[in-house]
């Protein structure tokens, strides 16, 4: 197989994260979650902290309006709003293509299944399950009350949804934006695992 790079978005507490991370080690490749930011930082020359308070503005935010389509564009360091969320984003995702353009990888979230959309070799991935599944998932890692873990989860993913539309216009868990959609409660990690491997050897074999 040629250079793969499987994105990842995720429901939270589908363990859509633990799933990329499993597969990244199965097929001996990088994963990037929030190193992603790192890597933006490295390339970029801007701050890493800029990255990820650009990421905090927006979780504060209480509706992101209307969109701001990425397309491509990258500002200059002399331009006055280099160091905007836009643009910060702008520059995560001329990271995210070249790493699509030089290694396999999995990338978990950061639009990247609309930032690689005309990329041949990209598959995108939409892992979920079941409320009843993230809730109880979510509330064996995190130290809160039923009710708290069920509002942090819809705050959580209301977000993402916000964040998504605002980036790409399209609506983050329309099912139609991913190649495999799997539903990890019903499979499991292992065997969600499993399908990628196998959508990827049918795909690009």
């Amino acid at each position: 197989m040629e250079k793969v790079v499987i994105t990842i978005a995720r429901q939270y507490g589908s363990g859509g994260k633990t799933v990329g991370r499993m597969l990244a080690e199965d097929m001996g490749i990088p994963f990037y979650d929030r190193e992603i930011l790192e890597k933006a930082s490295e390339d970029s020359g801007v701050h890493v902290r800029l990255f990820g308070a650009a990421d905090e503005k927006l979780k504060k935010s209480a509706k992101l309006l209307g969109s701001r389509v990425y397309s491509g564009e990258v500002l200059e360091p002399e331009d006055k709003e280099f160091v905007s969320n836009d643009n910060l984003f702008n520059l995560t995702a001329r990271t995210i293509k070249r790493l699509a353009d030089t290694e396999s990888c999995v990338i978990i979230g950061r639009c990247a299944d609309f930032i690689l959309k005309d990329y041949p070799n990209v598959a995108s991935v939409f892992v979920h399950a079941s409320r009843e599944f993230c809730l109880a998932r979510a509330m064996e890692r995190n130290s809160m009350s039923e009710k708290e873990m069920k509002r942090f989860i819809e705050r959580t993913d209301k977000y993402r949804g916000d964040f998504y539309k605002y980036y790409t216009g399209h609506e983050w868990q329309d099912l139609r934006n991913y190649d495999l959609c799997l539903n990890s409660g019903k499979l499991g990690f292992e065997k969600t695992v499993e399908e990628i491997k196998a959508y990827l050897k049918v795909r690009f074999s």
